[in-house]
């Protein structure tokens, strides 16, 4: 990682924000050829000479209370719709429902684990066709069906061949999601003025949610059972589907300065936005 990050050059914004306005200019033709870099240039100044640091409590009040709401809830969203609970004990899973050894609920786990890199690849190559709200949904999407394989997995005493597919297909839907877009898709989305303080506050909520399912999970899954628990999951990625719904925008293809509008406007384009 720290190899590649060498090679990675400054963005513009930050060449602007140090004087050095030509290095900005070169870069965007660089990494931008169809792109006016001047024009850029102009858009990026314009919107840095208004700038002002945002405070923690700013992301809760007047019209950046949607953009906290968002930015808070996807964070905590992420983990309590229950990908830890996988990867922490898919062994376990496995071994409950019928594959004894040790070694070959690792090895299962491991193929899953492989199955979830294959599905970021192929999040990486339709993301810009399909746009981040539908690669997302439909991540999300995933991860309710999975769910509901497990609880009829559970419900029906399934061979480990049923819970098996619903942990494949949760962390396959996970990853293609959630675990390819979340970062990137908030950093897209903050206001740029409160980009550090919302990054925080969804830092925060994720942590705060992978504790609460680190801590449950396996207490839950030993008194209700796994047909409830995951029953639960359920719930909560339908949840998750409706919140990203309602609340996420579509960045894509949009500067940061005009995502900036999105949410000055208290969470709404601006009609001239439109496109």
């Amino acid at each position: 990682m720290l190899l590649l990050i060498v090679r990675l050059p400054d963005t513009a914004r930050w060449l602007l924000m140090n004087g050095q306005r030509e290095e900005a200019t070169d870069l965007l033709r660089r990494v931008e050829p169809d792109m006016d870099p001047d024009e850029e240039v102009r858009r990026i100044e314009h919107d840095l000479s208004y700038e002002e640091k945002g405070s923690f409590a700013e992301l809760f009040q007047g019209r950046f209370r949607k953009a906290g709401i968002f930015v808070v809830g996807l964070g905590f969203l992420v983990q309590i719709t229950g990908i830890n609970a996988i990867v922490y004990y898919s062994p376990t899973i496995i071994k409950e429902v019928g594959i004894t050894s040790s070694t070959g609920a690792i090895i299962a786990t491991g193929f899953v684990q492989i199955a979830g890199v294959i599905a970021e690849v192929v999040a990486f190559l339709v993301v810009d066709r399909w746009g981040r709200r539908p690669t997302l949904l439909t991540g999300i999407g995933m991860m309710a069906v999975a769910n509901a394989i497990l609880v009829l997995a559970y419900a029906l005493e399934s061979p480990a061949t049923f819970t098996l597919l619903g942990i494949l297909l949760f962390t396959i839907g996970f990853n293609f999601g959630y675990g390819s877009l979340v970062w990137v898709y908030a950093s897209e989305s903050f206001p740029v003025r409160l980009r550090t303080q919302g990054g925080s506050a969804m830092l925060t909520a994720d942590l705060f949610a992978n504790f609460i399912v680190g801590v449950v999970f396996l207490g839950a899954l030993g008194a209700l059972g796994g047909s409830v628990t995951f029953g639960i999951f359920l719930a909560l990625a339908l949840v998750s589907f409706s919140f990203v719904y309602i609340l996420a925008p579509e960045t894509k293809g949009r500067p940061l300065e005009e995502i900036r509008t999105y949410w000055y406007n208290g969470g709404s384009w601006p009609e001239e936005s439109h496109t």
